[in-house]
């Protein structure tokens, strides 16, 4: 019971880090362009408002898979209540390994998005009709 109450635990860090950081970047992206922290590729470092951009937009990602993955993630650890520490511990290390592939799987429909919103350069691409037209 501790042991399967300890790989829970561990199975739901990625869903809660996931539903609680998407939560933050698209409420309030971070206000420094960082090497520490944050979504850091080249697109998205190149100024303000492709950093904020990415974060809005990764954030979003992140918060809507973490909804699904945390009921999911409880689901499956329950299937494993009674059984075995090797089951249990499998099970957990599997539940992991598919919970990593949405949460890096981000990037590149965050890529994408930056691709068609910025240019080379990081500015912003022209949408609709100019102002005088």
């Amino acid at each position: 019971m501790i042991f399967w109450l300890f790989m829970l635990i561990m199975t739901l860090a990625t869903p809660l880090t996931m539903l609680i950081l998407g939560r933050r970047f698209m409420r309030s992206p971070p206000q420094e362009i960082s090497a520490a922290f944050g979504y850091r590729t080249n697109r998205s470092c190149q100024n303000h408002d492709t950093w904020e951009f990415a974060h809005r937009f990764c954030g979003r990602l992140w918060y809507r898979w973490g909804l699904i993955l945390l009921p999911l993630s409880v689901l499956v650890m329950l299937l494993f209540f009674d059984r075995d520490m090797a089951a249990i511990s499998t099970a957990g290390a599997a539940l992991c390994g598919v919970q990593f592939l949405p949460l890096a799987g981000t990037i590149f429909p965050t890529e994408a998005a930056l691709k068609r919103a910025f240019d080379e350069d990081g500015n912003r691409r022209f949408s609709g009709p100019p102002a005088d037209f």
